[in-house]
């Protein structure tokens, strides 16, 4: 074996650790990116466990931007919606009126992540734009308390999204998959988190299941085990 490419969706720093013991510190790329804009970033095997949390950075003549709510471009550590400029960009999306967002000022697009960037030009992806928690008016993304949650010995896989909530707007709810043959006990679970998630960011509540639900490319679905908490509300915020 040469080298392993992990894409899609981000590797859990822990198995990063598993993959770098086994396999050596020479072999693990991982790649963000999009069908719509292509390969954005490589986070390259020097990096991979240096920089936990990070997709890498841009490569080729690929440009980004992150934007604040206002328009202005954010600071450095500071998350923005992820804006590219590439000439991998697809021009949009055929027989539907859904297009992608687009900065006025020349060939910026966005697939509506939210990200940051370091001091030393590395990009950490928050989350989907549209999976940000507001609670209480703070925004909340949950691949951050996801990352931690994974983490846990115990834990197979994890969906943290928000659910309605009459005082705050939403509260952060996560859906815990155990790993084959584990128990967890989900207040050692609230410990676990309460050690390591600031407070207005922790789960409110948890739930177990067996198995969550996937696309057959074996991405996870959260909005179906969102949807279950607003299907009777008039909106889904």
């Amino acid at each position: 074996m040469r080298c392993l490419i992990a894409n899609a969706a981000p590797v859990p720093y822990a198995l990063k650790q598993e993959v770098v013991a086994k396999l050596g510190d020479g072999f693990l790329y991982e790649v963000y990116g999009s069908t719509e804009l292509g390969i954005v970033t490589v986070l390259k095997p020097a990096d991979q466990l240096r920089k936990p949390g990070s997709c890498g950075k841009v490569y080729g003549g690929i440009e980004v931007k992150l934007v604040r709510d206002d328009g202005t471009e954010a600071d450095a550590g500071e998350p923005g919606e992820l804006f590219i400029r590439t000439g991998l960009a697809m021009d949009g999306y055929h027989r539907t009126e859904e297009q992608l967002t687009e900065l006025s000022d020349g060939g910026w697009k966005s697939v509506g992540d939210v990200a940051y960037r370091d001091d030393e030009g590395f990009l950490y992806i928050n989350d989907r734009k549209k999976d940000m928690i507001i609670s209480g008016g703070v925004n909340i993304y949950p691949a951050e308390i996801e990352a931690v949650l994974h983490e846990h010995p115990q834990v197979l896989d994890v969906a943290v999204f928000g659910i309605p909530d009459d005082e705050w707007g939403e509260s952060v709810y996560a859906v815990v998959q155990p790993k084959p043959g584990e128990r967890i006990d989900l207040a050692e679970m609230r410990a676990f988190a309460e050690q390591r998630v600031a407070g207005y960011k922790r789960p409110r509540q948890y739930e177990l299941r067996d198995e969550l639900p996937r696309t057959d490319a074996g991405k996870l679905l959260k909005r179906v085990l969102r949807d279950e908490f607003w299907r009777d509300r008039a909106t889904a915020v």
